[in-house]
């Protein structure tokens, strides 16, 4: 009898299985996950069961969870080299390139003759080789300098300002200068006459113009206007470039910007006033041309919360990022940034970014959006009532936020304490606290969001860095939503998004959703690393 309910469990174990992968091939990874639990609680001991799991957490990007499976599925046969794959390209997606070379090695020694495995195994010692390198010819932190002040944007150009000044009479200038100072001697009205020649002369002799075949959109001074945005965001819809000019000029201003801010940045929105929350973006930048179309462009009447996680993944992140700096240039009050876990050089460097700013723009611009991303601020309250973070809450209660003010954000990110578990941590349905299932930060539940909240006079708790079928999710007794604001995540997820509109002076939460708009052909990805490409 016992034989016989073995035989039952294992042949319900493989019907779940097969219903698993046709939810997986439909891209619905949650219920392939569900479908997989259930097939191994009737039959632990087989390692396909685990390693498929581990695959679909790996979708959802819940990387520390598919490490478990994966480990879980070698633990059970020691033999089976998809185990090995299936944790070696978990460990890739978390950076950790050393520990994924020991598993692909461990693929190469099982299946010595799998030319899939030889190529990943090649790409995965190129990774580390590189890291290495890096490492070797890195600068102590205590030493690196602002690349930022190396920088500056009015001489970016490829003439100088013949139009305005000619060389020779801007050299004249300064000549002229030096030579009354020699000769006349220093009366009072003749300093001012020199100062005057002498900065006129320098200004116009250090200055560059755009070349005159650029067609794009231009900055006029040193004020970034709304008439420049609209048609900055419509070249970007063309797929036009921006002058590297004007995109030093954007980044340079938002930095300067940023500096300036607290790591948490109280937001008041006067009485019958509006504020829109938005969550990742990731890159999608026709997504976010339909959210202004649908919401509105940012200004002081309709302002923005954009809650981290602009680029990665989408290959229109220097579109983003630019668009985004660009208002926050133009009117600081009508757009807010804040920080996300792949604002960071570690998932920059992995997800596409990295790459596609050395394709649109030059490897100087790397190290520069770098220096400003630590600038971004961390978290926002909103009229007292709502606080606004990328990720989730902490490992230990009774942090106030006044501990997040006192952040010394201007890093890249730890992997643990407070500014990681802001950026990295997730919800969780069961009370308490458990283990992240992306393998950083951790899991919170219920009871922690409700005494954070009432620790800190707050109402509610609004994060994003999940992708979610609806494109929210309301948790925790309606104390906490999760809103994502990429719809058809890498083209392959079929979600929507969704952002939320809050008005004063009751703050309650309006959530818009919409569907995904077409966009050029060119697949999420496309700038990212070649290994990682390999598994996407």
């Amino acid at each position: 009898m016992e034989s016989k309910n073995e035989n039952s469990d294992v042949s319900h174990a493989e019907e779940f299985k097969n219903q698993a992968n046709e939810a997986f091939k439909g891209h619905k990874f949650s219920n392939a996950i569900d479908l997989y639990t259930k097939a191994i609680e009737l039959n632990g001991n087989n390692a396909v069961y685990w390693a498929n799991r581990a695959f679909a957490h790996t979708k959802l990007e819940e990387y520390g969870s598919a490490i478990q499976d994966a480990s879980k599925a070698i633990e059970v046969d020691s033999k089976y080299s998809k185990g090995y794959y299936r944790r070696g390209a978990a460990y890739l997606a978390m950076g950790k390139f050393k520990d994924a070379l020991k598993d692909f090695q461990q693929v190469k020694r099982l299946s010595p003759n799998d030319p899939d495995a030889t190529r990943k195994l090649r790409e995965c010692e190129k990774a580390v080789m590189k890291l290495k390198f890096e490492e070797a010819i890195s600068v102590p932190v205590s030493e690196r300098r602002s690349v930022a002040e190396s920088v500056d944007f009015h001489t970016i150009g490829n003439k100088p300002r013949s139009s305005f000044m000619p060389t020779k009479t801007a050299l004249a200038a300064v000549v002229a200068a030096v030579m009354v100072v020699a000769v006349r001697g220093f009366a009072t009205t003749e300093i001012l006459m020199v100062l005057v020649s002498v900065v006129l002369g320098a200004f116009w002799w250090g200055s560059s113009e755009v070349e005159p075949q650029y067609s794009g959109a231009r900055i006029e001074g040193e004020e970034v206007s709304l008439d420049f945005v609209k048609t900055m965001m419509e070249d970007f819809k063309n797929q036009k470039t921006l002058h590297k000019r004007y995109a030093y000029q954007i980044v340079l201003q938002t930095r300067q910007i940023l500096l300036a801010l607290p790591s948490l940045v109280d937001i008041s929105v006067p009485n019958g006033k509006h504020i829109t929350v938005c969550g990742d973006v990731h890159g999608q930048f026709y997504d976010l041309l339909n959210i202004f179309e649908l919401n509105g462009l940012p200004s002081e009447e309709n302002p923005y919360l954009f809650n981290g996680d602009f680029v990665d993944r989408g290959s229109f992140s220097v579109e983003i990022i630019l668009t985004l700096f660009a208002f926050k240039c133009m009117c600081p009050s009508s757009i807010y940034l804040a920080r996300g876990n792949h604002e960071s050089k570690s998932m920059n460097k992995i997800y596409g970014f990295e790459g596609e700013v050395r394709s649109k723009l030059s490897e100087k611009f790397v190290d520069l959006f770098a220096e400003v991303f630590c600038y971004l601020p961390l978290a926002h309250v909103i009229n007292g009532k709502v606080f606004v973070v990328h990720g989730g809450l902490f490992s230990v209660d009774g942090v106030k936020l006044s501990d997040i003010r006192a952040i010394d954000r201007f890093c890249e990110p730890p992997e643990e304490g407070l500014m990681c578990e802001l950026l990295w941590s997730d919800p969780q349905p069961l009370p308490g606290r458990g283990p992240s299932k992306r393998g950083v930060g951790l899991s919170f539940g219920g009871d922690v969001t409700k005494r954070f909240l009432q620790d800190n006079n707050l109402e509610l708790l609004v994060r994003s860095h999940e992708v979610k079928d609806e494109g929210y999710e309301v948790e925790h007794d309606g104390k906490l939503i999760t809103v994502f604001s990429a719809p058809n995540y890498c083209d392959q997820m079929g979600n929507k998004g969704a952002f939320i509109r809050f008005e004063a002076p009751d703050m309650k939460p309006n959530i818009v959703t919409f569907s995904a708009v077409p966009h050029p052909d060119v697949k999420p990805m496309a700038y990212a690393n070649n290994f990682l490409r390999m598994f996407n």
